[in-house]
């Protein structure tokens, strides 16, 4: 194979060792920092670590090549400060999105940035031996010649599923998928870590990242404000959500969080893949198919305004590909039933806020990818 796996002592840098708790906070202001770089100084500072700790965590990040100077600036009193910055391709993550029709791989750098991308068909529903060899065969093309030191692997794909485990359950439309440890076989497979999670989960979490980095706020604005909470609704194959709440993924104690699109809501409603009746995915979905998009994101608008009145969050996403088909349409719809909603009970700051969400069309994998990233500067993790 023809990446570089250093994910042992052996090989130089253990990147996922690196999860110190003050080393992630060094790491993630030197990769908010980008380009420009950020001294020792402004580091514990910000930080609120000592300056003699700060040089350490450094010393120790710039030997395994994390870190590298760039340059220097004016100090107020005294020599100019040396300015470090964080080398993006130090290490790479790779995130793999498996829908029901087709997978998603990108192979991204320690920013996030994408730096390679495949897309190809891919059935689901062909069997798990069969998916799988597929799957890494995708990751192995992607990398081939491509020299990079890989982290692992972040999968994302439909739910419900054990996300600390790695192991599916019964995926809606896909049965035989139920018990499977794709985690341990894709790991066994390539030879790397792999880390699995519901697509939504993944794609809410890329959000979050970006979220806090670009000032997507409750306005829409640009602020320094964080994405604290919100939903992202899903609508592609399937439906789902992935929510963020308090600053981080909600999964719930079973992975079982955001299972938004079985949310019965016409008891006598057309049958749903899940073995319900009336569930808002399968009323979506019907309603695209026969060309009625604007009743699809009134129902939709109706399940967020259940799930805005439920959680109290401050803003709705919207992604997947029949939402990126329809965008105007889905904003317009959703942002309509939700106004109505806040009418209705009085509410004086108006209607939650609906957008279509960053990331476009590969905005799952990109997620997938922080997986692995995320943890590397202390977030991702609930």
């Amino acid at each position: 194979m023809a990446y570089v796996n250093r994910t042992n002592a052996e090989s130089g840098v253990n990147l996922l060792a690196l999860r110190s708790h003050n080393a992630a906070l060094v790491l993630d202001l030197l990769r908010t920092a980008g380009e420009g770089g950020i001294s020792r100084l402004e580091l514990a500072e910000r930080t609120g670590l000592t300056p003699q700790a700060v040089s350490k965590i450094t010393a120790r990040l710039r030997a395994d090549g994390l870190v590298a100077e760039a340059g220097r600036r004016a100090s107020t009193g005294g020599k100019p400060r040396t300015v470090l910055r964080l080398v993006p391709e130090a290490g790479h993550a790779v995130g793999l999105h498996l829908d029901r029709d087709e997978v998603t791989v990108v192979l991204c750098d320690l920013t996030g940035a994408v730096v390679a991308e495949r897309r190809v068909p891919l059935d689901l529903g062909a069997g798990a031996e069969a998916v799988v060899e597929s799957a890494a065969g995708e990751v192995e093309a992607l990398l081939a010649g491509a020299g990079v030191t890989v982290l692992g692997v972040g999968v994302a794909l439909p739910g419900p599923l054990d996300h600390v485990r790695g192991v599916l359950h019964r995926v809606t439309g896909f049965p035989e998928w139920d018990g499977f440890p794709l985690r341990d076989a894709l790991a066994g497979r390539l030879g790397v870590p792999v880390v699995v999670d519901k697509d939504t989960n993944a794609a809410a979490l890329g959000i979050a990242v970006v979220g806090r980095e670009s000032g997507i706020g409750k306005t829409g604005d640009v602020s320094p404000s964080p994405l604290e909470s919100f939903a992202y609704l899903h609508l592609g194959t399937g439906l789902g959500a992935g929510l963020v709440i308090g600053g981080g993924v909600h999964r719930g104690a079973r992975t079982g969080a955001g299972e938004f699109g079985h949310q019965v809501i016409q008891l006598d409603g057309p049958p749903c893949g899940c073995g319900n009746r009336g569930c808002i995915e399968a009323l979506c979905l019907a309603a695209v198919d026969r060309g009625a998009v604007g009743e699809a994101a009134r129902v939709l608008g109706v399940g967020a305004a259940n799930l805005v009145g439920l959680l109290d969050i401050d803003l709705v996403l919207l992604g997947g590909r029949t939402v990126a088909a329809h965008e105007e349409a889905f904003v317009r719809g959703v942002g309509a039933v939700l106004e109505e909603r806040a009418r209705l009970e009085g509410v004086d700051d108006g209607a939650i806020p609906v957008r279509v969400a960053p990331g476009g069309a590969r905005g799952v994998a990109e997620g997938a990818a922080q997986l692995l990233l995320a943890p590397l500067f202390g977030r991702g993790e609930d």
